[in-house]
């Protein structure tokens, strides 16, 4: 197979996420495609690089948890993966006629614009430098960083990469050549699996598989693609049974997992605290702390998302789904860092928007929001 992907990060969820469409689509649409990753940071191979390697490439996703009310635990091998490689070589991947799509996951902090520092804009900068002097076709870049317009804010750093250097046939190569798509994705990825879990796994496999990767069965990727693009006409994910969504305009997904989501993480997570709770799973479960999250969502955050409700409805019955996960283990105190900077963004425009609507604050969500004054309050 051809490399047709390069794909900056070789964590555990573009793995579970990326590579895991990626083998769907060779598996059921033909795609015939591989992916070799980059390690971004490091002047050498960390251990889990060095054994992927080591193992071909192949290694194994589980996803577990709830899809239609029924448990699932299915273990399945990727094998779409070529290998891992220092960022210093990537050179060498730049000029490959094959090449077509670039992916990543730098976290955060990883799209920023830093004049002369070794950012990975400027990696993307160098990488598309040596593809316009050889003359080969564009590329289209899916990052998959967890920031607003992730696709917009690439292509800006590298541009002004450009304009530093005074490179404007690298510039114009990048405008007119190259498509930077944004990107919205949701799935929850555990990583290794607990010791009980990895000796089962062991002998269900017959090896143990030091990298494999667990996550839950629900997954969802939206793309927000330029007018006339025709994405999945070159990256069949629809054809292969991945829920995508193509779109001119992301946001309203955005918000709908924002707010669906995110925000009754938060909403809940001192509420559950305060009563004793370790875990989300242990919230939804108890009869109170389920109706609670209930209201959240159906009375409160509903009304605000401006989505048919058909969408609406699924996606809110399909986070109390995962929210149930038995095997996520989501530790709320883990959930709770950082929570006044996580409340102004996820909840605080869910409680302005229905104050618009309704003339009073959403009851529920103010209880979640004096669980966390509470909180604050103990520390003085």
């Amino acid at each position: 197979m051809e490399t047709k992907i390069l794909q900056f990060g070789e964590g555990n969820f573009l793995r579970c996420f990326i590579d895991w469409m990626v083998q769907k689509m060779n598996d059921n649409a033909g795609f015939d495609g591989q992916v070799q990753i980059i390690q971004p940071i490091g002047d050498e191979l960390c251990v889990p690089s060095r054994i992927l390697n080591a193992r071909g490439g192949r290694y194994h996703t589980c996803l577990r948890g709830f899809m239609d009310g029924k448990q699932v635990e299915q273990i399945e091998e990727i094998r779409s993966v070529k290998g891992v490689d220092l960022w210093t070589n990537v050179g060498k991947y730049a000029t490959l006629p094959s090449l077509r799509f670039v992916v990543s996951n730098t976290t955060e902090a990883g799209i920023q614009y830093v004049k002369d520092a070794n950012t990975f804009p400027f990696k993307v900068y160098g990488l598309l430098r040596a593809r316009c002097a050889a003359g080969l076709p564009g590329l289209v870049f899916i990052p998959c960083e967890l920031i607003e317009h992730n696709g917009d804010n690439l292509k800006k750093c590298v541009l002004q990469y450009c304009a530093d250097a005074g490179d404007a046939a690298t510039a114009e190569y990048a405008e007119k050549r190259c498509v930077f798509c944004s990107t919205l994705v949701d799935r929850i990825v555990a990583g290794r699996p607990d010791p009980e879990s990895a000796d089962r796994y062991a002998a269900q496999l017959g090896e143990r598989d030091e990298v494999l990767v667990c996550g839950e069965p629900f997954h969802f990727f939206v793309v927000e693609t330029p007018a006339g693009f025709d994405l999945e006409a070159e990256l069949p994910l629809k054809k292969a049974g991945v829920n995508v969504v193509y779109t001119p305009d992301m946001q309203p997904y955005r918000t709908r997992k924002v707010r669906f989501l995110n925000a009754a993480h938060t909403t809940i997570v001192y509420w559950g605290l305060e009563r004793g709770f370790t875990e989300v799973a242990q919230v939804v479960g108890d009869p109170e702390g389920g109706a609670f999250l209930r209201k959240v969502l159906f009375d409160e955050i509903y009304p605000t998302v401006n989505l048919p409700d058909d969408e609406k409805t699924a996606y809110a019955n399909s986070v109390i789904e995962r929210f149930t996960n038995p095997f996520a283990h989501h530790q709320l105190a883990s959930i709770a860092l950082n929570t006044i900077a996580k409340w102004k963004t996820r909840c605080l425009p869910v409680v302005c928007d229905y104050y618009k609507q309704n003339g009073c604050l959403p009851p529920n969500m103010m209880q979640g929001y004096e669980a966390i004054a509470r909180h604050y309050d103990n520390l003085k």
